[in-house]
């Protein structure tokens, strides 16, 4: 392992084991990342537990989790991601992991299709937030919403990932993952408050505060805590967010050791509903504009942790050992209109609860070795989801009235109840435990410039659902799967990669809702089958030191499911084939840019009995662009301007093809000026998201069958200061 001559000036808050000196030579009023990093190179054996240096300009990481795999730098993986940093995070007032992600040119973020839950689209495909992973551990996370001051990194996987991941719990995932890496201690300590207002009238306060300690710092403690209260841009919509973790590790030169602990509790009232057409779409009305019911609210309580080690056996053998757990309580009061083309809405109420307890375990082992000039590594995998979750509804037959445009206060129904079980007590609905062993393989010839991976992965899922009135079985399945891949690496030199993958994708059947875009659907209860695909990927990766880029084509196929007569079903296979495009780094002194973009095709390839057989599904748009550029003003030092266009195309909001989205577009301006005062650094911040006030349909579906429109955020200022003490 070797350092550059350059050290960092605010160090390592990812707990790399390194010990390494503060450079009391570095500006305070830098203001390219927060903190300010400066270049550290690392080599050596890939881990589970160490992250990857942040790429030039502080925005990315070279690399991220690959699964089983480790920690990989991005011109070894053959295949796609990108791992966003803390740093940008911050300069970009990110308040969840949605908002990280959209820097991404793949992913786009939707919502769920009965709650409020974040739901990311990455090739076309659903990733619902609950099946995103911490620590590379599945199931641990809040299900909703995570706020982003927990993390040090968003982890992009895209493509088909059952071998490296292992199917995800929820039934999503087809099209990549994400992985959540939580904030470490870094060398020199923490000691931050942070103070925010975002119109029109909510407030945050957050501290973060951190410290390393024992010999050569090898111990780190991590406090994060937000509190977020007010209403924000959207009228008389009003959340109320406290967020609390602690992490620590240890990075000694042989163990590493990370534990995180949190709690957090996420109260929205009158949160602005999804709207699902009645035949075309009704013109998207006021941003702002608040056309939700007083009486509607979600509430969710998470208490989560997770952690992981490895242990350096001798050089050639490396284990580790990975769990989590996650107790989680919501409660939601909803009621989701329907809307005509002049924007007549029809809406029914809604209540539900849920209980989840969750545990997760992931362990393994690592083997190199070599022979003549070959390089061999050797990975054993095992892991397990366990999930336990209790649900209960009520769904009140009685419609009301209301206007798009504008919106009429209803009295809540009372009357014409269907109920599935009590919410205050609900009974034990799904049990589900999803098991897996894997075996990867990996040479590494021609002296190191190409990398050959083959593995399996043997997966069990078992499955059961109970009636939600008696607790009585209704169905389930135990079935088992094996998932292979393939991926090649040619390092054609130091800076330039090809790449290939062949790998395959796996859903657990999930459980069919009690309604879909305000439908209810007859067969609630039942399992879907377990919905395999396949997926074939060509790319090359350059890296020029100070910006890098990945271009990569892609073929990836799944089974369906529809929603047909009140019943969702399986039908057939969806096909997408797309080019992606990414660009990253620092490409000149000052200058920071992320951007690029997906060309995606989608088909219903085949359909039951020829249904809409060749028909583009339900909210994937053929062309996403983003590009991101930030800038250090030489002529007033600290200052640090930002822009960013995002453009997403034109959508089917319906299986038939013949009702669309307008494409929209929409534009974000920043700026941060970081000094001095009293001797302490401080960060003054300035943001102004939908500068043209654009009011548009987002997105629609994000939920298989469904339709649903999401309206875009309005024009939204936020302003923030952080201190440190």
């Amino acid at each position: 392992m070797k350092i550059s001559q350059k050290l960092l000036a605010a160090l390592l808050a990812s707990g790399t084991p390194l010990a390494i000196a503060q450079d009391s030579n570095v500006d305070a009023t830098q203001s390219s990342t927060e903190p300010a990093m400066e270049e550290m190179v690392v080599t050596g054996q890939r881990s589970q537990v160490e992250l990857l240096e942040e790429y030039s300009g502080g925005q990315v990481a070279r690399g991220g989790r690959a699964g089983l795999l480790g920690n990989l730098d991005f011109l070894d993986v053959p295949f796609s991601g990108t791992a966003y940093t803390a740093s940008l995070a911050a300069a970009q007032q990110a308040e969840s992991i949605g908002d990280v992600l959209q820097n991404d040119p793949v992913v786009r973020v939707a919502k769920g299709f009965g709650n409020f839950q974040e739901v990311y689209i990455l090739r076309g495909f659903p990733v619902y937030s609950d099946d995103i992973t911490l620590n590379g551990v599945y199931g641990i996370l809040p299900r909703q919403f995570v706020a982003v001051e927990l993390v040090e990194r968003v982890e992009v996987f895209r493509g088909a990932n059952a071998f490296l991941n292992g199917a995800a719990p929820g039934g999503s995932g087809v099209g990549g993952t994400v992985n959540l890496v939580p904030k470490r201690a870094p060398s020199g300590g923490v000691k931050r408050l942070t103070a925010g207002y975002e119109s029109d009238s909510q407030y945050q306060t957050a501290l973060d505060v951190g410290h390393r300690f024992g010999q050569d710092e090898a111990w780190g403690i991590r406090v994060n805590a937000v509190r977020r209260d007010g209403e924000a841009a959207i009228d008389n919509q009003e959340r109320e967010l406290n967020v609390l973790s602690l992490g620590t590790d240890y990075a000694g030169e042989r163990f590493r050791f990370t534990a995180d602990f949190g709690h957090q509790d996420n109260h929205v009232d009158q949160p602005l509903p999804q709207v699902t057409p009645l035949g075309d779409i009704p013109q998207a009305p006021e941003a702002s504009r608040n056309f939700a019911q007083p009486w509607t609210y979600s509430d969710e309580k998470q208490t989560f942790g997770v952690i992981r080690g490895e242990y350096d056996v001798n050089d050639a053998v490396k284990v580790w050992l990975a769990g989590g757990a996650r107790s989680g309580e919501e409660a939601n009061l909803l009621a989701n209109p329907k809307s005509d083309a002049e924007g007549n809405l029809s809406s029914s109420r809604f209540d539900n609860t849920r209980e989840d307890d969750v545990v997760s375990l992931d362990g393994g082992v690592e083997l190199t070795f070599t022979t003549g000039t070959t390089d061999h590594t050797l990975v054993f995998s095992a892991s397990s989801v366990a999930l336990e979750s209790k649900n209960a509804f009520a769904f009140y037959l009685t419609p009301f009235t209301s206007d798009l445009y504008d919106p009429l206060v209803a009295t809540p129904p009372q009357t014409g109840i269907f109920p599935g079980g009590d919410l205050n007590d609900p009974l034990l609905t799904e049990k589900t435990q999803n098991k897996s062993l894997a075996l990867a393989y990996t040479a590494t010839l021609l002296d190191d410039r190409l990398l050959a991976t083959v593995g399996l992965r043997h997966q069990s899922i078992t499955t059961n659902t109970f009636d939600y009135n008696d607790g009585s079985e209704l169905s389930g399945y135990d079935a088992s799967k094996v998932t292979p891949a393939l991926g090649l690496v040619w390092k054609a030199s130091e800076n330039l990669s090809f790449y290939g993958n062949y790998a395959e994708s796996l859903q657990p059947g999930s459980v069919v809702p009690a309604t879909s875009g305000g439908v209810i659907i007859s067969n609630a209860g039942e399992v879907i089958d377990p919905l395999t695909g396949e997926q074939v990927e060509l790319g090359v990766k350059y890296d020029a030191g100070a910006f890098g880029a990945t271009v990569s084509a892609f073929t990836l196929e799944r089974a369906n499911t529809i929603l047909v007569d009140q019943r969702i079903t399986t039908s057939g296979q969806q096909e997408n084939k797309g080019i992606e495009a990414s660009l990253f780094g620092e490409p000149t002194e000052g200058v920071r840019v992320i951007g690029g973009a997906t060309y995606l095709k989608s088909e219903l390839a085949r359909t039951q009995d020829g249904l809409n057989q060749g028909n583009s599904p339900i909210g994937v748009p053929e062309l996403q662009a983003n590009v991101n550029v930030e800038w250090d003003v030489l002529a007033a030092a600290g200052l640090t301007l930002e822009a960013r266009l995002v453009y997403t195309d034109s959508q089917y909001a319906n299986a038939d093809n013949t009702v669309e989205l307008d494409s929209w577009q929409r534009f974000d301006l920043g700026a941060r000026y970081t000094t001095m005062f009293n001797n302490k650094p401080i960060t003054l911040r300035a943001r102004l998201d939908n500068v043209f006030d654009e009011q548009y349909w987002a997105s629609t579906g994000g939920f298989p069958g469904a339709n649903y429109l999401i309206l875009g955020n309005p024009r939204t200022l936020s302003v923030s200061a952080s201190i440190d003490f």
